[in-house]
This record gives structure tokens, C-alpha cells and sequence, in this order.
């Protein structure tokens, strides 16, 4: 039996992109989970610097209260100025609801947040806490790649208003 190279060449074309896409894919969702999990760590610790790593040069954000902002420059400022003030010692955790790509070079990723260890004077006026103490939010950020690296250009911080049922951390 002869087979032509005619045949097989569009065949080993689609196996061998779809291998690349997968491989790349998997790099991309490790290189994103990972910067979840930098996001977390580095809040842990307090450190604005390092929580604003991956945030785009003019990236842009909504923090709980609905304020907007641009810019790295004022990302990590305002982190900085809760670090040192309402959110001073307190711990994040963030799960991952939902990871998708909009395109190769663009990824969606939603969160379910909880902030917990509070001072006496609680979150932010105008914030609600759960029976539990903790602040509550779905954080919604798009990254962008630029070059080797993920950078996240929008970031949009919403908290869970009394009532609503979120499920409980992982």
C-alpha cells in the first residue's frame, strides 16, 4: 500500500499545531496561575511593590468602592496606601471560577477573593463582611502578553453584597 506524501502532509500539519497549541496553552494557564498565586503570596506580605509586578504600564483598575484609576504607578499607590492602612495585616485568598482566552495573546480570569484579619475598625466604609469577618469580592482581570510575560491591563474588584451565596474556599 502507498500512501502520498499529499495525504499525510495536512495530517502531520493539524497534529503538529494542535501540539504546539496545547503545549502553549499549558505554559500560558501556569504562567496566569501563577500570577494569581503571586498576587496572593505578596498581599500576604504586605508588599505593594511586588502585588503590582505583572500589572500592565498603563493597565487599568476599579476598586471595590468604584473608583477607577490608571496606570502601574497609581495601582501599586493605592495598594500601598490600604496596605498601610484598612488592609494593614490582613490575608487574601483567591480561587479561580473561571480561565479563558479570548484570543492567544488575551485571558479573562475571574476569581472568588476573601480578605480576612481585620483591626477592630473593620473594611473599608461602604465594604460588607460576611458572618465570618471576611470580605468578600469577584475579581475580574484581563491579561494581555506582551512578549514571554503576561501583564494585566484590567482589573475590576467588586464586593459580594450581604445576601448573595458565594461558595466557600477551596
Amino acid at each position: 500500500m502507498k500512501i502520498s506524501l499529499a495525504k499525510i502532509t495536512p495530517v502531520f500539519t493539524m497534529v503538529l499545531f494542535t501540539t504546539i497549541v496545547l503545549a502553549q496553552s499549558a505554559q500560558d494557564e501556569t504562567a496566569i496561575r501563577n500570577i494569581i498565586q503571586e498576587e496572593i503570596t505578596t498581599w500576604n506580605k504586605g508588599d505593594a511593590e511586588a502585588y503590582s509586578k505583572h500589572f500592565a504600564l498603563n493597565g487599568t483598575f476599579t476598586n471595590i468602592l468604584g473608583m477607577f484609576f490608571t496606570g502601574r504607578e497609581m495601582f501599586q499607590q493605592r495598594h500601598q496606601e490600604i496596605f498601610n492602612g484598612v488592609f494593614r495585616g490582613t490575608t487574601l485568598q483567591q480561587d479561580i471560577v473561571s480561565l479563558k482566552y479570548v484570543s492567544q495573546d488575551v485571558a479573562v480570569v475571574e476569581t472568588l477573593t476573601w480578605v480576612s484579619g481585620f483591626s477592630k475598625a473593620g473594611p473599608a466604609p461602604g465594604t460588607h463582611t460576611d458572618a465570618k469577618g471576611r470580605l468578600r469580592t469577584r475579581l475580574l482581570q484581563v491579561l494581555v502578553r506582551a512578549g514571554d510575560d503576561w501583564k494585566i491591563e484590567v482589573y475590576h474588584n467588586v464586593d459580594v453584597k450581604p445576601g448573595v451565596t458565594v461558595p466557600e474556599p477551596k
